[in-house]
């Protein structure tokens, strides 16, 4: 399992990446088949945010779902601890799901069923945009302070009850798929309690504009 440890903003000292990887070798027991960790350190800069002035962000990639935790402290080494905590008690959840599963399998869906088809790029991307799924692009508006992060995912069909259990494995409040039932892009997030929403897009206005868009090109 290769274990991957990067710092953004800040300098990670061996120090730390030898307490990490040690830390970490642990996971292989939770998963045994994850090929990959990778360990993120943040420094905030920020005085009045010294008490959460170091974040960890771990994200282990295994054959399955992406499972991530993170955790702010002090210093990097409570952050880690922290973190490493959360991504334990995930992987449990993971692995007793698995087993759930195991033992219940769910019936298999016959019906002819298309798989869902990402649009093509554009043909001249703006570059200030990912372009490869898992790319980072981080973008100023003007002068104004305000960053914008962008990252590129490749987009999956899976049920409502799978795109919740992913959630959950990653500890977002919100998580974008394509839902199976309706090939609609469509999110889930968290409100209050164990409660849940979705919210769906439909797409077929705008292929209905699109279709009228090259039909009315076609009659020029």
């Amino acid at each position: 399992m290769e274990i991957v440890v990067v710092g953004r903003h800040t300098e990670v000292a061996d120090r730390f990446r030898r307490h990490a990887e040690d830390k970490l070798a642990k996971i292989e027991q939770l998963a045994p088949s994850a090929q990959r960790v990778d360990v993120e350190v943040t420094h905030e800069n920020n005085p009045r945010q010294s008490g959460i002035r170091e974040r960890v962000e771990l994200t282990v990639r295994d054959k399955g779902p992406v499972v991530r935790a993170e955790a702010a402290a002090d210093d990097r080494f409570g952050a880690l601890d922290l973190a490493m905590n959360k991504l334990t008690e995930r992987l449990r959840r993971a692995n007793d799901r698995r087993k759930n599963r195991f033992r219940h399998p769910a019936p298999m869906d016959t019906a002819d069923v298309r798989p869902y088809e990402p649009p093509l790029p554009p043909v001249t991307p703006e570059p200030t945009s990912p372009s490869d799924p898992g790319e980072t692009v981080e973008t100023q508006l003007g002068d104004s302070p305000v960053v914008i992060r962008q990252k590129l995912h490749t987009a999956e069909a899976m049920s409502i009850d799978d795109a919740l259990y992913e959630m959950e494995m990653v500890g977002h409040d919100f998580f974008l798929f394509i839902d199976s039932e309706t090939a609609r892009p469509s999110v889930a997030y968290r409100r209050r309690g164990w409660t849940y929403g979705v919210i769906a897009l439909d797409t077929s206005c705008s292929l209905e504009a699109a279709a009228l868009a090259a039909a009315a090109a076609s009659s020029d």
